[in-house]
């Protein structure tokens, strides 16, 4: 299984308006949404194009496993809707993984976001009974976090400046951790206003394919033609 990774803006944008088929989360605001009868129609209609063989759609494939995601007022549980290619040749099956989580994670992105955004400010252990998360886990985000903060600065502002090139790039702020989280703040505010509104984290997690904490991931994030 595969998560369905966001393609070219460039092709994206020029599929829409041609009227033809998109991979899920090459429309940002539709894959990565937690709309379930959006999903299910664009299943139903053929409208999700299968992001291996890249000639096929999705139709709908049962389930993938329930999961259980942590939120700031509880649990949520989850089970994520599937889909199978429709290509005789391909018929590989895809997680369609909602806006709200993070691969293989625990706990929702607004959470996790959170515990991000609050470093330099407040000490892990404090941040997490905030959060109602185990210190030690929000040691473990902010140290994959920092790990690639500069990789992460740069991705961000290259959508920046993809989804809207008279945006000036942000001043530093003195370390690569404030500066990657500048850059998630500025990348998506402007996807809000470009693309459709939806919450920061979202919006990362989108942006990043739900691997914005992944240190070794399998295919690289996705980015803007």
């Amino acid at each position: 299984m595969f998560l369905l990774m966001l393609g070219s803006l460039a092709e994206t944008l020029t599929r829409l308006l041609a009227g033809e088929p998109v991979t899920p989360l090459e429309v940002v605001v539709l894959i990565v949404s937690d709309d379930r009868a959006v999903v299910e129609a664009d299943l139903a209609a053929g409208r999700l194009v299968c992001p291996r063989c890249r000639s096929g759609v999705l139709g709908g494939w049962g389930c993938s496993r329930l999961r259980e995601v942590r939120t700031g007022v509880g649990v949520r549980r989850l089970r994520p809707r599937r889909g199978r290619c429709r290509e005789r040749s391909c018929r590989a099956t895809h997680v369609l993984l909602p806006d709200v989580c993070l691969a293989r994670r625990r706990y929702v992105a607004e959470v996790i976001g959170a515990a991000l955004y609050s470093a330099g400010r407040e000490g892990y252990r404090r941040a997490g009974e905030r959060l109602g998360v185990p210190g030690e886990t929000v040691r473990e985000w902010r140290r994959r976090f920092r790990s690639r903060s500069e990789l992460i600065a740069a991705h961000f502002l290259r959508w920046t400046r993809a989804l809207d090139g008279s945006v000036d790039p942000p001043a530093g702020r003195g370390s690569p951790v404030a500066d990657a989280i500048e850059a998630i703040g500025v990348c998506t505010r402007v996807a809000s206003l470009v693309l459709g509104r939806r919450s920061p984290w979202s919006w990362a997690s989108a942006l990043t394919a739900g691997g914005l904490l992944e240190i070794n991931t399998r295919a690289p994030w996705p980015v803007p033609g």
